[in-house]
């Protein structure tokens, strides 16, 4: 498993989220196109986007499956990363259900004439990692518990981590916690384990990909998640793939391609989008 580049940089300047589930059912059961096509894409160039800054990423705070809204330079840069994607002819769009990746997509998609008519559909597959009774908590606390059960200093952590160790250390230390505080099984959701995460993520993926394969389109499918999510999902697909310092920026595209049975990887963390709607303005 690749280090986690960065990692210290996500926390302390985005703010983490909570996600994923269990089962993992969509919330939308209607997932077909309604973009007139006479012809099946060959390919599938899935845009893979983070959502905009929100109030908790500003205050540091935990945030995985908890949510809050975008702030004004949120809204603001995802706007602006639409006016760039402004001319991608979308055959369908997808979202995490947390408010703040719906909020992103819709912006994206209020930016695009061709593809404004398109529903939203929403999957809880697609959210952050779930970090269990350290939502809302301060980053700092969640991060320094983690280094105090590897017996290291912080910095020592930060600078070995990978995202399987530290999401395997959440799920232990959250289980912990809640024993300790009496919190019996089944009253919270409890912090996801590695695996949980990468399962969830890739089944909601294929699911995306073997649903959208059906129906005639321009191939161009819009996807909102969240940063460690998207890149947990990029390490499990993709070898080559290593986490940019600092982390996946917030309104950053990432794209996969699928094509024959296959998923290659395109571009990573690429702002020219945001950079293309900033300099229309």
């Amino acid at each position: 498993m690749k280090k986690l580049l960065g990692m210290a940089s996500i926390i302390l300047s985005f703010g983490l989220v909570l996600a994923g589930c269990q089962g993992g059912a969509t919330e939308s059961t209607d997932v077909s196109s309604t973009v007139e096509k006479t012809e099946q894409a060959e390919e599938l160039t899935l845009y893979v986007v983070r959502h905009g800054k929100t109030m908790l990423n500003t205050t540091d705070r935990v945030q995985g499956w908890s949510d809050a809204v975008l702030t004004p330079a949120g809204e603001e840069i995802v706007t602006a990363a639409g006016v760039g994607l402004k001319d991608i002819d979308f055959q369908a769009a997808y979202s995490s259900d947390s408010g703040r990746a719906v909020q992103t997509a819709q912006l994206i998609l209020d930016e695009n004439k061709a593809s404004s008519h398109l529903e939203l559909h929403t999957d809880r597959r697609l959210r952050e990692f779930n970090f269990g009774s350290y939502e809302g908590d301060l980053n700092h606390t969640m991060w320094q518990d983690i280094a105090d059960d590897h017996g290291v200093s912080l910095e020592e952590f930060l600078a070995n981590m990978n995202p399987k160790d530290f999401a395997d250390s959440v799920a232990k230390l959250d289980k912990e916690r809640m024993k300790k505080e009496g919190i019996e099984e089944g009253v919270n959701w409890p912090a996801e384990d590695y695996d949980t995460i990468t399962s969830r993520l890739t089944e909601g993926l294929d699911a995306i990909v073997e649903e959208e394969s059906k129906h005639p389109g321009t191939g161009n499918i819009l996807i909102t998640s969240h940063g460690l999510s998207i890149s947990a999902l990029l390490d499990t697909l993709f070898e080559e793939f290593d986490v940019p310092e600092g982390g996946l920026k917030n309104a950053s595209v990432n794209i996969i391609k699928y094509k024959d049975g296959k998923y290659t990887l395109g571009t990573v963390n690429d702002m020219s989008y945001a950079e293309a709607g900033q300099a229309a303005e």
